[in-house]
């Protein structure tokens, strides 16, 4: 985590507060849906309030230390990712079907597996050679993402109950309830059984400039501040974003991508940040950390609202994406099991991000 200084920035108290004034102003006296000319500012603002709410969520992480640190950036993302999703989830016709929650999950793990570990290890491999990171703790975080990945995203195209990529209510239950508990077990692995498995060796010996009480107290009250601006815009957004994509004759799968990007691109710069750093250790806990977050409560969470509103959630993957899913699993585990990381590995990993973003855009 960056050092805090003696005073919140300015503009991370601004920027939610100009966001929740936009929205208000859109709703009572702008055009409904959004204009085009008015998606420009809206963006700004969405890309300054996702800023705004991760640097808050770094300095309440400052201050309650590692791995709780991570931990706390990652659920505000998840936040952030789950309620963009919900959003275009309640847009759906009762009854209907959606593939928003299956692509935007996916695109986090491709993201995340090969845009962010790709990018963290030829950085970190070209300034430093060979960089570091704990076997162990790479391999649990991989070990709960591949399995619920499988359950979630590539089983449902085998079942027989129900007809097509999709899961019975009971088992989509079930597959809701491994969830939590996995991540539950992660949680517990990562604060308090095996804790030093995580814990980034840089650390040792640094002292790093406190957080004031009252910089603590100011960033609890103005993360759930930015939260709430974002998801709100986030809502104003989804549907025109939707929209114009489909008009374009673009893949619907992009919609998914586009969430996706949108959220993870703060976290990605703080690992990207930590890998020139040489802190591998933390830019792993921050990327795999994030992709367990948005994977076993986006699921449970989206599950929930399908058997609620009757609606049927397309978990299941298309045969060319599954290739890459498990691909990528595959080449994180090699990549992360031995301890040791150059810049080969993160070139490996940045072509398979290629691949999907090829395949997102021309099927």
């Amino acid at each position: 985590m960056s050092e805090t200084v003696g005073k919140t920035p300015l503009w991370t108290i601004l920027a939610p507060l100009a966001t929740l004034v936009f929205i208000a102003v859109d709703m009572i006296w702008l055009s409904q849906p959004m204009a085009a000319w008015q998606m420009l500012p809206a963006a700004a603002l969405l890309f300054a309030t996702v800023f705004a709410a991760v640097h808050h969520a770094e300095t309440i992480a400052h201050r309650v230390g590692q791995p709780f640190g991570s931990i706390v950036l990652a659920l505000a993302v998840t936040v952030i990712e789950v309620s963009l999703i919900v959003s275009l989830l309640l847009s759906v016709a009762d009854g209907g079907e959606s593939t928003v929650a299956r692509d935007t999950v996916f695109a986090a793990l491709m993201i995340v597996l090969n845009g962010i570990v790709g990018l963290c290890l030829l950085i970190g491999g070209i300034r430093y050679h060979r960089q570091a990171v704990q076997a162990h703790s790479a391999t649990a975080a991989l070990g709960v993402l591949g399995t619920l990945a499988v359950l979630a995203l590539v089983l449902p195209n085998y079942t027989t109950s129900t007809p097509g990529p999709l899961y019975a209510p009971a088992q989509l239950i079930f597959v809701a309830v491994v969830s939590l508990a996995l991540y539950g077990f992660f949680l517990h692995a990562q604060t308090v059984r095996h804790r030093d498995d995580f814990r980034d060796p840089a650390d040792d010996g640094v002292k790093q400039a406190p957080i004031t009480g009252r910089l603590f107290i100011g960033a609890l009250v103005l993360l759930p501040l930015a939260l709430l601006a974002v998801v709100l815009l986030a809502e104003t957004l989804a549907v025109p974003v939707e929209h114009g994509i489909e008009a374009a004759g673009l893949p619907v799968a992009l919609v998914g991508v586009a969430i996706a990007l949108v959220v993870l691109m703060p976290e990605g710069v703080a690992s990207i940040r930590a890998a020139r750093a040489d802190r591998l250790q933390t830019s792993i806990n921050l990327a795999l950390g994030s992709a367990l977050a948005s994977l076993c409560l986006t699921i449970p969470t989206v599950a929930l609202i399908s058997l609620m509103r009757g609606q049927d959630l397309v978990l299941g993957l298309e045969a060319e994406h599954i290739v890459l899913l498990l691909l990528s699993l595959f080449m994180a585990t090699v990549s992360l099991a031995t301890g040791r990381t150059t810049s080969l590995q993160g070139g490996i990993h940045l072509v398979i991000f290629g691949a999907f973003l090829t395949l997102s855009a021309v099927p």
